[in-house]
């Protein structure tokens, strides 16, 4: 069952008030949140090259690991980084399984102002972080675009191409022209909590952030193009059952879009 979830919830240390306008700044905290399922292969790379690309920025910052029961010697690995850097963190998420519920579990355990989220299987560079951070700059939201001008998308077929082009037609009678963004299906963005702060967002599900698109305080939005990399290692998470909920959460959407 698709629970809308509530996200103020925040960690310990939290203030009872974030002025993180988007003309007030960058922010002052990031929570990053990697989903993973399986992905005990990638995690060290991963964490290693988000370290080397977060430091020159000279922010706060998390790195959280939100695993859903894997099995797989994550915890392991995780644990061991966490012990020499304490800005990487471990979730365990047992008997559930999405990775919108895993997302939404990981920003309600963050005091954040600025949330992300990013895949563990380095299809999304590392290094592009730093670029959307500087971008958040007068925007509530910055997504890593597959099909902004210069994004590539250079190791899919013809199937998956017509497949990904379906699925963003499919939004655009959801999406408001306002803010209409050329990848609305990206699972790789940084958004300011106080966007996203008064709406329940559904736990089931991959494409958060077409939710958030339709639902969520979103004035200025943009898009920072990349070329989707090749899997490090392990299985895709595709399947029917994901395109299912993704026509389940279409017709949610519907529903609920902001006017």
């Amino acid at each position: 069952m698709n629970v809308p979830h509530a996200l103020p919830t925040l960690g310990p240390g939290a203030r009872a008030e974030c002025q993180d306008e988007p003309n007030s700044g960058l922010g002052r905290k990031l929570a990053l949140v990697i989903p993973t399922l399986g992905e005990a292969a990638n995690v060290q790379v991963l964490l290693d090259r988000l370290a080397k690309s977060l430091q020159p920025l000279a922010i706060p910052y998390e790195l959280i690991v939100v695993d859903d029961d894997s099995q797989d010697g994550i915890e392991r690995l995780v644990t061991k980084i966490a012990q020499t850097d304490e800005r990487v963190r471990l979730l365990v998420r047992k008997g559930v399984r999405g990775l919108a519920g895993a997302v939404i579990h990981g920003w309600a355990n963050s005091d954040a102002d600025v949330l992300g989220v990013m895949d563990a299987d380095l299809q999304h560079p590392p290094e592009l972080v730093p670029d959307l951070w500087h971008a958040l700059k007068g925007n509530d939201l910055v997504v890593a675009s597959r099909y902004a001008p210069e994004g590539r998308r250079n190791n899919w077929n013809r199937f998956r191409h017509l497949i990904s082009q379906i699925s963003i037609w499919m939004t655009l009678p959801l999406q408001r022209p306002s803010i209409r963004v050329l990848d609305p299906m990206s699972g790789f963005f940084l958004v300011r909590r106080s966007a996203i702060r008064d709406i329940q967002l559904h736990t089931q599900g991959f494409k958060i952030l077409l939710e958030i698109l339709v639902r969520g305080d979103i004035r200025y939005v943009k898009e920072i193009p990349f070329t989707f990399g090749q899997r490090f290692q392990g299985k895709s998470k595709a399947s029917v059952k994901v395109g299912i909920e993704y026509l389940k959460l279409l017709a949610q959407l519907r529903k609920q879009r902001r006017k």
